[in-house]
């Protein structure tokens, strides 16, 4: 084991097409997943029994597009060795490489186009933190609410009222900004529902 100083992201978002295209490739992923510890090629080959000429060929392009680093090199027999890392713990794709194909319909807070553009802008936000600051104070709350048909409107209607009491209280130019995003759409139905 290596005795390595590199901070690995926990996200790295990808939004160059050169960097999907470098990573959307199954052995180049089995390469990278070999990656979450410092390995060098030919330790790599051996794990998935490849040649080490091409496991340096799908390394070499995963640096080239900054999914790996070279975190260190040794002396083998004589020949410097590279030390390779995966760059994160996961690869994010940005909606944006592909773009919006078509125009969305209304933009309204309660449309399905505005929660779209709400959740590619977290995904974005979220990438961006930097993990060199340390445990960054986050807060994530996921549940179900069953609202007969007849009270949406009065749940919506009550859940913005929170939420702007709460940005009323602490909307201040003091202190430190958290972003705050919230997301309610329609589960889908399971035959368990």
């Amino acid at each position: 084991m290596y005795k390595l100083i590199f901070a690995m992201r926990d996200v790295l978002y990808l939004e160059e097409i050169e960097q999907a295209e470098a990573l959307l490739k199954p052995q180049r992923i089995e390469v990278l997943r070999q990656l979450a510890e410092p390995r060098s090629c030919t330790e790599v080959a051996e794990r998935l029994d490849q040649t080490q000429q091409r496991v340096y060929y799908h390394v070499r392009k995963l640096v080239e597009a900054g999914l790996v680093a070279k975190v260190a090199e040794r002396k083998v027999r004589g020949i410097q060795e590279g030390v390779y890392q995966a760059s994160a713990r996961s690869y994010w794709l940005s909606p944006r490489l592909v773009g919006r194909i078509g125009l969305r319909r209304t933009r309204d807070t309660l449309s399905l186009g505005h929660l779209l553009d709400l959740m590619e802008e977290v995904q974005a936000d979220v990438a961006a933190l930097d993990p060199a600051t340390g445990e960054l104070p986050s807060l994530g709350v996921s549940g179900e609410i069953r609202v007969p048909a007849e009270r949406r409107q009065e749940f919506l209607t009550d859940l913005q009222t929170v939420l702007q009491d709460l940005f009323t209280r602490y909307g201040g130019a003091e202190g430190d900004a958290f972003k705050l995003a919230v997301a309610c759409y329609p589960k889908e139905s399971t035959p368990d529902d």
